[in-house]
């Protein structure tokens, strides 16, 4: 897939100016990898967790949600190895101070030679302290992943839910990482949402179980409407695994400034269990009653960056007329699938007089309580100006209400991709905007 150059600029300035994605507190100068997620990109994270939840955890027997702290006790990363491993190496220059991540391209200076210093591990953990007084009796972290909650509540799970392994733990929620160095966009944040699972089983079985999920999770991706062609499989070399993991791959998309992970699996063995039943004293391994075994359950994880498949997603869907598809050249359509799409349709009016408005608000009433998603009504402008304003903002169905709704009650379904218009009772609408959305390609 060729970019052009300028790709992530102009990528950037839509997500701004169309409501997706603002520098967080920008009129006090924003924050560094921290940003707001305006009206549109909002719903269309509440879209994709949804997505989600319902392909992974409402729809299947054996796993469940929990959501756990933000603010985690210090001894769980202690156990977990995050305190005293959790690091990226750190270079600095003595001359101008810069601070970089050694295992990086380093950016070159514009009036010097960066005279860099001997590389250092920086923990990327947020500290803070719980109470009154900061002492380091009272240290605590903001959490760097959602895995280790799931970890310390497993016993908690599977005897409240009576589950037994192979089952999951699920969940979705904010993590925060102080990265040494940051930027394309939403790629690298330090604060960022994991949809995540822990999928414990018998040891032995952990293989067939990472294939399993990398079936599920390339599925998922592609259905969700990604470029098979801009997907890869990178597996991770053996020296380079973290100490935890048996075997890790990522699902790799071809993004603008090269390969780079959507969604990664590991198989972290039984490492984490042992290291919290050993540091608590409390024992989390599993006593089989059918085979009369004890052990401790492996753990596959599936660990997914919402920040980033919203990104992805966008990347993917962005496409820049070149004039020939009956379009302006130069007009920009975000192509989402519709279940991902923060404004599902739009209706409009073909005039602001005569009811034809009345018939459009009633329509737009009658699909929000059929449930066919966020609807938008607009009368703004002509109509080929508002179907510009909808494509560029991924809405894939646009409904115009004209003088022809009142004698037959029937209005025009344009549909973004294609611009193909069909002439439907109105009410037949809420049907056929499913039917488009379960047959989109």
């Amino acid at each position: 897939m060729n970019y052009a150059p300028d790709f992530m600029d102009k990528l950037t300035s839509l997500a701004k100016r169309r409501g997706f994605v603002f520098p967080s507190a920008e009129i006090y100068g924003g924050l560094a990898a921290v940003w707001d997620y305006g009206p549109l990109g909002a719903l269309m994270k509440q879209n994709l967790r949804k997505l989600w939840l319902e392909r992974f955890v409402t729809s299947q027997v054996n796993i469940v949600p929990i959501e756990s702290a933000l603010l985690t006790n210090r001894e769980v990363f202690v156990a977990s190895g995050h305190e005293g491993g959790f690091t990226d190496p750190l270079v600095e220059c003595r001359l101008c101070h810069e601070r970089f991540r050694a295992d990086h391209e380093i950016p070159k200076a514009k009036d010097h030679e960066h005279d860099l210093t001997e590389a250092k591990p920086f923990n990327l953990m947020f500290k803070t302290h719980a109470g009154p007084v900061e002492e380091t009796a009272n240290l605590v972290y903001l959490r760097p992943e959602t895995a280790q909650g799931m970890f310390v509540n497993f016993k908690l799970v599977a005897e409240s839910m009576r589950l037994k392994p192979p089952f999951g733990i699920a969940q979705i929620g904010k993590a925060f990482r102080n990265e040494i160095t940051v930027g394309n966009f939403i790629f690298r944040l330090r604060e960022l949402e994991i949809m995540e699972i822990e999928y414990f089983v018998k040891p032995g079985q952990d293989e067939v179980a990472f294939t399993e999920w990398q079936a599920a999770m390339m599925g998922f991706v592609t259905e969700l409407g990604l470029d098979p062609e801009r997907l890869r499989w990178y597996e991770h070399p053996k020296e380079k695994l973290s100490h935890y993991s048996k075997r890790t791959a990522d699902i790799e998309f071809a993004f603008p400034f090269g390969w780079g992970e959507l969604w990664g699996l590991a198989n972290r063995t039984d490492f984490d269990l042992k290291q919290h039943s050993e540091h608590s004293g409390k024992d989390l391994s599993w006593f089989d009653e059918e085979t009369k075994e004890r052990f401790f359950p492996y753990v596959v994880e599936p660990a997914l960056g919402l920040d980033r498949l919203l990104m992805t997603l966008v990347i993917n869907g962005y496409h820049e007329s070149d004039g020939t598809d009956g379009r302006e050249k130069g007009e920009v359509v975000l192509k989402l699938h519709p279940r991902v799409a923060p404004i599902t349709a739009a209706v409009f009016p073909l005039v602001k007089k005569e009811g034809l408005p009345e018939i459009a608000h009633t329509i737009v009433n009658d699909l929000r309580t059929a449930g066919a998603g966020v609807v938008q009504y607009d009368e703004s402008g002509s109509i080929g100006r508002r179907y510009r304003r909808q494509d560029e903002i991924g809405t894939p169905f646009c409904i115009t209400v004209d003088f022809e709704t009142k004698e037959q009650g029937s209005v025009t379904v344009r549909h973004r991709d294609t611009q193909q218009q069909d002439r439907v009772p109105m009410d037949e609408l809420a049907a056929h905007l499913e039917d488009a959305t379960a047959t989109w390609r």
